[in-house]
C-alpha cells in the first residue's frame, strides 16, 4: 500500500458511500482508498494497471481488475455503481463512461491536480492537469454537495481540484 495517506478529501466524504454499495476505485494505484471504503463495508472494485501493489494487501473483499483504461478503453459495459471514487488520476475520454456508470442518486467522489501544480511538482503535462472550474462543467448535471479548487500543502504542496456530487434520480 502507499506510504501516503488517505487523502483528506476521501477521508471527510468517503463515509457518503453506504455500506455494501458497489463502489468502483478508478485508478486504485496502491490501494489506500480501496482499503479505506472496504473497512468501512463498501463493496470495492479497484482497477488500474498495475495492481500489483494492491493485491500484495491480501483483502478478500476487494475485487481487483487489472486494465488499462486508457489504451483498453471502459471494460464494465452497463455495470452500475453506487458510488465511484476518482482520485489523482486524470483521463478525460472517461468522463462519460464515469457518467453512465454511475446509478441514479449514486455518490461520485473526484480529486485531482489542476493547472498551476507544474509549479510544485508532476504531473505539469496540461492534458493531466485540471482547468479550474472543469470538474463543475463535467458534472454539471449532478447535485454538488462539495467542491474546490486550491493550492494544498499536505501530504505535499500541490494544485488539486475535488468534487463531490450526486447523480440525479431517474426520471
Amino acid at each position: 500500500m502507499s506510504d501516503l495517506p488517505v487523502s483528506n478529501w476521501v477521508e471527510k466524504h468517503g463515509p457518503l458511500f453506504r455500506p455494501k454499495e458497489k463502489v468502483l476505485d478508478v485508478a486504485c494505484g496502491g490501494g489506500r482508498h480501496s482499503l479505506f471504503l472496504a473497512r468501512q463495508g463498501c463493496a470495492v472494485t479497484a482497477v488500474d494497471i498495475d495492481t500489483t501493489a494492491i493485491r500484495s494487501l491480501g483483502h478478500p473483499e476487494l475485487h481487483i481488475v487489472d486494465a488499462d483504461l486508457e489504451e483498453g478503453g471502459w471494460l464494465f459495459g452497463a455495470e452500475t455503481f453506487g458510488g465511484i471514487l476518482v482520485s489523482n488520476y486524470l483521463w478525460r475520454p472517461l468522463f462519460n463512461s464515469l457518467i453512465a456508470a454511475l446509478k441514479p442518486e449514486g455518490i461520485l467522489l473526484y480529486e485531482t491536480f489542476a493547472v498551476g501544480n507544474e509549479a510544485y511538482g508532476r504531473p505539469k503535462n496540461p492534458d493531466f492537469l485540471l482547468e479550474e472550474g472543469e470538474l463543475l462543467k463535467v458534472f454539471r448535471d449532478f447535485d454538488v454537495l462539495d467542491y474546490y479548487h486550491g493550492t494544498q500543502t499536505y501530504p505535499q504542496t500541490a494544485v488539486r481540484q475535488g468534487i463531490v456530487a450526486r447523480k440525479p434520480a431517474a426520471k
